[in-house]
C-alpha cells in the first residue's frame, strides 16, 4: 500500500464527495444540531454546520431560523466554532459557547438577538461543555471540563490538553498521573447576567458531569468523588445548593447515568439509568427521584430504551425512546403514570450525534421540533404540531440528492434468528444489479450502542462501497440498544461469546436467501466494532478482508492503559490474573496463529479509550507467522476513530482500496466510480 494516497482516484473522489454534502466556502449550512426553539416558537436557534475549508472539523455558527418560512439567517461568523444554543427565557438573548478566542477552548457567550450582536463573558479555569439559563434568566449554569480533561470515546476520547494562551505549561514537563492534586476536574459554575460575573459552586472532591437547573436555590448534577474518565460509570445523583456548595446524594444506581434534568420547581429529578458502555452512549430506563424523600419510580415507557427526557412542567416529561428499529416520541403524565405515544418511525429518524435528538416547540405539551433524516432523505427540519408533521427546510441539494440517487440502493429492516433462537435484525443496503453481491458488514461500537439510518450523503465511504458493487449489512446484535436492559446485558461477562455467532448467523442467512457472495465477505468496525473485527477472523475463516479501527486486541494490556478500566471490569466479568479467564480467552492476540485473512489496522495515536498499542500488537502479532498480509495505519493526530479532514479522505480510499483488492466488485460494473 502506498504511502501517499492524495493522487488516488478514491482519495480524490472522497474528496469531492464530501465537498458535495459541506460545500466548503458557500456560507450555506448543510446540515444543522444542537435545535432550540425560541420560547414564543415562532423561531429556532442551531448551530449550523458551516464548512469554511476541507480542514479539520467542519465548524459551527449560531442560526436563527424563521419556522413559518425556514428562512435562515447565520448571526456569528467565528472564526472556529459557535455551538449549543440557548434562548433566554424572555426570548431576548441567546447563550452559546464559542472557542473563537482560541480553538478548542470554549467560553460562554451572550448574543442579544435584536441587535445581532454578542458578547464574551468571563473566562473560567476550564473548557465549558454545556449552559443553561435559570427559569428568571438572571443566571446562566455552565459545566466547565478542567484543562487536561479526557473527551467521552464518541467525542474522539483526547485529551483537553490545551491550557488558556497566557498558563501554557512547559513543553517539556510531565504528564502526572496517580496524584488527585494534579488531575483536571469537572466543576459547575454561575454566572451573574447582570453583574457579569462567575463563580464557582463545586470544587475538587465533587466531580461534576451533568447539571442542570432544580429550582431556584439548587442544581442536580450526575457527580463521581474522582475526575477521571473511568469514574464516570460510578457517578451517582447529587443535589447541590448555589448559595452555599451543600451537596446531598440522591440517587446510587445500580448501572450508569445520563440526562439528569429536573421539574420547573426543582421537588423532582427525572434521570436514566442503563447499562452502558461509554459516557453520553446510555439508552435505558426511566428514574423519577422525589428530592424531599429521596424515593425512586421506575415508570413504564412503551417497552423503550429512553434516550432523552425534557419537562413540559412539573408533571409531564417529553421523551425520546428507541423501541427495535423504531424511534418513539411519547409523553410521560405523571399523576397518571400514562405514556402517550406522539411519533413513531424506522427508516426516517430524528437526526442527532449520538441519538436522535429532539427540541420541544411552543407551549403545547406535545409539539416539538427535530431533523429527521432516512438512507436517501438529507436531513428535512419539521415541526410536529397538533399531532401531524410540517416540513419547514430541507437540507439536501440538487447535486446531493442526485449522487445518492444514482445509487439505486435498497433498503431494508433484515430479520434473522441466532443460533440460540434470538431474534435480531440490522439494515441492508444493496447495490443495484442481481445478487450474490460481494458485502462488507459493518459493526457498530459500543457493545450498548445500536445502528439507524443515517442519510448515505453525509458518508463518502458508503456511497464509494455501494457504487462498487458492495452490499453494506449493519447488524444490531445482542447487547444493542433498543430493546430493553435485559437484551442489553446479554453482552455483559460474554464479549465475543454469543454474539459472535449472532454476525455469522446473520452472514449465513444473507448467503442462504442468495443475498452476497460467499467468496467475497469483508468485515469492518469501530470500536467494539474493531474488536468484534479482530476477534471474528480469529474464529471463521470466510472472510475475505478484515479493516479493523480503534480495536481492542489484549484485554490485559487494554485494561492497563486505557483510561477507561471499569468498562473491561464491567463487561468482562472476570478477573485480570487469571490465564484461564476472560482477559486472556476473549482476546484476539492470542489466535492471531489462526488468522488468514487480509487485515488493513487503523488506529489512531492521540486515542485514551482504545490506544494505539492495541492495534499494533495485532498487527505484530500477525506478522509474526507471514501467512497472512497485514498492515497497521497510525494516524498522528487523530483520537477514537478518524474524524478530521483531509485524514478521512485518506482512511476512505485506503479502505475501499483494500476491499478492492481482495474481495473486487461485480465484474460487470468496472466503471460506477467513474460516474461520481
Amino acid at each position: 500500500m502506498q504511502g501517499d494516497f492524495r493522487d488516488h482516484r478514491l482519495y480524490i473522489e472522497a474528496e469531492r464527495l464530501t465537498n458535495a454534502w459541506l460545500r466548503p466556502g458557500s456560507g450555506e449550512a448543510s446540515s444543522l444540531i444542537q435545535l432550540s426553539a425560541s420560547p414564543d416558537g415562532s423561531r429556532a436557534a442551531a448551530a449550523a454546520v458551516v464548512c469554511e475549508a476541507l480542514e479539520g472539523l467542519p465548524s459551527t455558527r449560531i442560526a436563527l431560523i424563521e419556522l413559518d418560512s425556514g428562512a435562515i439567517e447565520i448571526v456569528t461568523y467565528g472564526p472556529h466554532s459557535d455551538s449549543c444554543p440557548q434562548w433566554s427565557p424572555d426570548g431576548r438573548s441567546i447563550a452559546f459557547l464559542s472557542d473563537r478566542e482560541q480553538a478548542h477552548v470554549n467560553r460562554l457567550r451572550i448574543l442579544d438577538v435584536g441587535s445581532r450582536t454578542d458578547r464574551a463573558c468571563p473566562e473560567v479555569d476550564g473548557f465549558v461543555e454545556s449552559a443553561q439559563w435559570s427559569a428568571d434568566g438572571r443566571f446562566v449554569l455552565l459545566c466547565v471540563a478542567g484543562f487536561g480533561s479526557d473527551l467521552a470515546g464518541a467525542q474522539g476520547a483526547v485529551a483537553l490538553n490545551q491550557h488558556r494562551e497566557d498558563q501554557t505549561q512547559a513543553d517539556w514537563a510531565p504528564v502526572v498521573e496517580g496524584a488527585p492534586e494534579a488531575s483536571p476536574w469537572r466543576s459547575a459554575w454561575i454566572y451573574d447576567v447582570a453583574a457579569e460575573r462567575m463563580r464557582r459552586i463545586t470544587w475538587p472532591g465533587v466531580n461534576v458531569w451533568q447539571a442542570s437547573w432544580a429550582g431556584p436555590d439548587h442544581i442536580v448534577a450526575l457527580c463521581s468523588d474522582q475526575p477521571e474518565e473511568t469514574w464516570w460509570y460510578s457517578a451517582d445523583v447529587r443535589l447541590v445548593g448555589v448559595v452555599d456548595g451543600h451537596v446531598q446524594t440522591l440517587f446510587k444506581p445500580k448501572d450508569q447515568l445520563n440526562c439528569v434534568v429536573a421539574a420547573p420547581s426543582g421537588r423532582t429529578v427525572a434521570v436514566i439509568e442503563a447499562v452502558c458502555s461509554d459516557r453520553n452512549l446510555v439508552a435505558g430506563d426511566l428514574r423519577l427521584i422525589d428530592v424531599a424523600s429521596a424515593s425512586v419510580t421506575r415508570p413504564a415507557t412503551l417497552g423503550a430504551d429512553v434516550t432523552q427526557l425534557i419537562w413540559r412542567d412539573e408533571d409531564t416529561l417529553l421523551l425520546g425512546a428507541s423501541q427495535g428499529p423504531d424511534h418513539v416520541v411519547g409523553l410521560y403524565e405523571r399523576r397518571t403514570g400514562a405514556v402517550r405515544e406522539l411519533w413513531r418511525d424506522s427508516l426516517r429518524q430524528p437526526c442527532g450525534s449520538i441519538f436522535p435528538e429532539i427540541a420541544p416547540l411552543g407551549r403545547k405539551h406535545e409539539d416539538f421540533l427535530f431533523l429527521v433524516e432516512s438512507f436517501f432523505d438529507a436531513p428535512m427540519l419539521i415541526a410536529f404540531e397538533d399531532g401531524s408533521e410540517r416540513s419547514i427546510r430541507d437540507f439536501g441539494t440538487p447535486e446531493l440528492d442526485t449522487l445518492v440517487k444514482a445509487l439505486e440502493v435498497g433498503a431494508q429492516d433484515f430479520v434473522w434468528t441466532a443460533p440460540d433462537g434470538l431474534a435480531l435484525h440490522g439494515w441492508l443496503l444493496t447495490p443495484r444489479g442481481v445478487g450474490p453481491h460481494p458485502l462488507v458488514m459493518q459493526v457498530h461500537g459500543g457493545p450498548v450502542w445500536h445502528v439507524r439510518p443515517q442519510y448515505l450523503g453525509r458518508s463518502a465511504l458508503q456511497q464509494l462501497a455501494l457504487a462498487a458493487g458492495y452490499a453494506l449489512f449493519l447488524p444490531n446484535p445482542r447487547g444493542s440498544s433498543g430493546r430493553g436492559q435485559n437484551f442489553a446485558r446479554l453482552v455483559f461477562g460474554d464479549m465475543g461469546g454469543a454474539d459472535t455467532y449472532d454476525y455469522l448467523s446473520a452472514l449465513d442467512a444473507l448467503e442462504s436467501q442468495g443475498v452476497i457472495d460467499p467468496e467475497r465477505i469483508g468485515v469492518m468496525g469501530n470500536s467494539y466494532g474493531g474488536y468484534i473485527t479482530s476477534w471474528l477472523i480469529t474464529q471463521d475463516q470466510r472472510f475475505a478482508a478484515a479493516v479493523p479501527m480503534a480495536p481492542v486486541t489484549h484485554w490485559v494490556s487494554q485494561h492497563l492503559t486505557c483510561n477507561v478500566p471499569t468498562f473491561c471490569q464491567l463487561f468482562l466479568r472476570d478477573k485480570l490474573d487469571d490465564p484461564q479467564g476472560q482477559y486472556f480467552t476473549r482476546s484476539p492476540i492470542h489466535y492471531a496463529e489462526r488468522v488468514r485473512t487480509p487485515t488493513l489496522h487503523i488506529c489512531g495515536a492521540l486515542d485514551k479509550i482504545t490506544p494505539a498499542g492495541q492495534a499494533l500488537e495485532f498487527h505484530r502479532a500477525l506478522q509474526l507467522g507471514a501467512t497472512v498480509e497485514s498492515v497497521l495505519l497510525t494516524y498522528p493526530k487523530e483520537g477514537h476513530g478518524i474524524r478530521h479532514m483531509p485524514a478521512i479522505f485518506d482512511f476512505t480510499a485506503r479502505v475501499v482500496s483494500w476491499f478492492q483488492k481482495h474481495m473486487p466488485g461485480n465484474s460487470n460494473r468496472p466503471n460506477d466510480l467513474d460516474t461520481f
